[in-house]
């Protein structure tokens, strides 16, 4: 019996000692696509135990279809795609650009588009009408809007008060945004304030500067209107009143969106895709006369205009956690306001997108 035990273990020694010998693991460089296996020894962490190849997936090269919207949201992105074109990108990206979100969000959920740059709470009304087909990838730009008068007599929300304010977006994030600063600051909508409606920013700008008066504005229209209206300055940021109340979360004007089906299929192109998204916008934040050149390049608004907008567009890059925490108390406000602007119902964790 001993005997035989014996052979049993020298038989096992042997087989452990060519599986040893013959086990090779993939090295895989970071940040590059895997297309093949390499053939090189295995490699060992500090307990000389064996590197596993079982998790690495390998995925097939792919064209991520990009989408985005005249205005600051793609703004942020006009390096990247300069860097795609001269091919210095490891990235093959295509890239369409619209001029209406109606463009855009029918093409996300068609398919037809993989990530999108689009208006934050649209993110979350095509989340819960396709039953959770998209996920919030990242935020991208923060608040445009801004108040602005001809007779430097607002220099605080409560200075509002028994005005008259002139401004677009009725029925969007920007009338909403707007009751909740107000109604923090214990100003009612339509009663201790006067607010105007209009249906396109051209129609403010002449209301402007004809007889003056106080408006609400996003960027780049805020640069225009200075442009053709004497003496017309921005008195307050919506971003800054948001953040001045202290809710933990901030006001958010576009993300980046991405098909899930997407996300999983190709998780490390995503991930190379966001490293350079992430430094396109670090460019657009610290070059901007070169970023303005770019913008018009890629026809979202001429250079001139570019230029001096690009430092009130707040446009920035929040992934994860962070993007997360910034954004679930944004979209609870704009739930409490009118539950339709987010699809309904508040996103659930699968929402947010995490690598």
């Amino acid at each position: 019996m001993k005997r035989t035990i014996s052979i049993i273990l020298v038989l096992m020694l042997i087989v452990a000692v060519f599986s040893g010998c013959n086990n090779q693991s993939t090295v895989v460089s970071s940040g590059t696509d895997i297309t093949e296996t390499p053939k090189v020894p295995a490699s060992t962490d500090d307990a000389g135990i064996q590197a596993s190849t079982s998790d690495i997936q390998v995925e097939e090269p792919v064209t991520i279809r990009l989408g985005g919207l005249k205005g600051p949201t793609t703004m942020g992105m006009v390096k990247f795609l300069d860097d795609v074109e001269k091919g210095i990108s490891d990235i093959d990206c295509s890239f369409s650009l619209a001029a209406n979100i109606d463009e855009v969000s029918p093409k996300l959920i068609k398919g037809e588009l993989d990530i999108a740059a689009v208006p934050a709470n649209l993110a979350s009304v095509v989340y819960n009408n396709t039953e959770g087909a998209i996920q919030l990838l990242a935020i991208n730009t923060l608040g445009v809007t801004y108040i602005l008068d001809t007779g430097d007599e607002i220099h605080s929300v409560e200075d509002l008060r028994g005005k008259t304010i002139y401004a677009t977006g009725k029925g969007s994030i920007t009338e909403y945004t707007l009751k909740f600063v107000l109604e923090s600051h214990g100003i009612i909508p339509d009663k201790d304030v006067t607010i105007e409606w209009k249906s396109e920013p051209t129609e403010v700008v002449a209301l402007l500067k004809n007889g003056g008066g106080i408006a609400m504005l996003p960027q780049p229209f805020v640069t225009v209107a200075q442009s053709s209206v004497e003496g017309l300055r921005i008195a307050l940021s919506m971003v800054d009143e948001w953040d001045a109340l202290e809710t933990g979360s901030s006001f958010v004007t576009g993300v980046l969106a991405v098909r899930r089906e997407f996300a999983e299929k190709y998780p490390q192109q995503l991930a190379k895709f966001l490293d350079e998204y992430k430094a396109s916008i670090e460019y657009a934040n610290t070059n901007t006369s070169e970023t303005a050149l770019l913008i018009e390049q890629y026809d979202i608004v001429k250079a001139a205009v570019a230029e001096k907008a690009l430092p009130y567009c707040n446009i920035a890059f929040y992934e994860g956690t962070e993007m997360k925490a910034l954004i679930e108390g944004y979209f609870e406000v704009l739930y409490e306001q009118n539950p339709a602007s987010v699809g309904g119902k508040l996103p659930a964790d699968d929402f947010y997108y995490s690598r």
